[in-house]
């Protein structure tokens, strides 16, 4: 077993032995999961080629290929006590799952070498103590030869009212590194894709708002948020003329139409 610097050496003078051949790895179809690894079957998890280490990389990212915002924020609505999809994003297990395989196969480590906090007390909007956490952390991304990429810095800020707000920052810290320096993409369409003119938007009628919830072809997740809207905009207690020919509250009809929406959709997966 040779060091890092006899390796070196030997690559400088040529006299370096060639590297066995092992198997090449054919990356499976964009969006499907990689292969369960094996440690104790060589034929499944073959030698990771000697390759410089923005090869390894470029092949951890072309693995990885998209990471869609599948992870959801969920928050109680004030007045109504249902929970509702605020907004999607990629979490931390989203990176490690997509990342953690494909770096493996590849020979790839991924090591924090320096890390740098700071802590500050604060308050939240609702006057609790929370402790604000920040991280800077110095990362290695070590290839299968050894050979490393620059020294790559990334930041994580987290609140927390216990004890987890360090592993909180860390993780964010790590997540951005991956996606960042992968440029991995969420597979969502353009931004800009859409013509969007400046304005104000229009405000939404009390009769708008009843015609999308009784519509059938509206989501859970789309009443969810019109529950939210509805609470925001202080509507939740206008009367309209439901689908029956009844007047009835917006917060009551939209309720009505998410519970038997919901026991269908149960209904029908049992």
């Amino acid at each position: 077993m040779t060091s890092l610097t006899e390796r070196a050496e030997q690559h400088a003078n040529g006299t370096a032995p060639a590297a066995p051949a092992v198997p090449m790895y054919t990356a499976p179809p964009a969006g499907e999961p990689l292969p369960y690894l094996d440690f104790e079957d060589n034929e499944a998890y073959p030698t990771p080629e000697m390759v410089p280490v923005h090869i390894a990389w470029l092949r951890v990212r072309h693995d990885v290929r998209s990471v869609a915002k599948s992870d959801q924020h969920k928050e109680k609505d004030r007045n109504t006590g249902r929970e509702y999809v605020k907004y999607n994003f990629r979490g931390i297990e989203s990176a490690l799952n997509a990342f953690g395989p494909a770096t493996l196969r590849h020979g790839v480590n991924v090591l924090a070498v320096d890390m740098t906090t700071s802590y500050r007390d604060t308050t939240s909007s609702r006057n609790n103590k929370m402790r604000e956490a920040t991280i800077v952390t110095t990362w290695q991304i070590i290839g299968p030869m050894g050979d490393s990429l620059p020294l790559l810095k990334s930041a994580g800020e987290s609140l927390d009212s216990g004890d987890k707000g360090t592993a909180k920052a860390q993780s964010l810290a790590l997540r951005a590194l991956l996606f960042n320096t992968g440029m991995i993409p969420t597979g969502d369409p353009e931004p800009e894709a859409a013509h969007v003119e400046r304005g104000e938007a229009p405000v939404r009628s009390a009769n708008d708002y009843r015609d999308e919830i009784v519509n059938p072809k509206t989501s859970l997740g789309r009443l969810e948020q019109i529950s939210y809207e509805l609470g925001n905009a202080r509507m939740l207690h206008v009367l309209v003329t439901n689908e029956h020919g009844d007047e009835e509250t917006l917060d009551a009809l939209g309720m009505r139409h998410y519970q038997e929406r919901k026991a269908q959709l149960e209904g029908g997966a049992s």
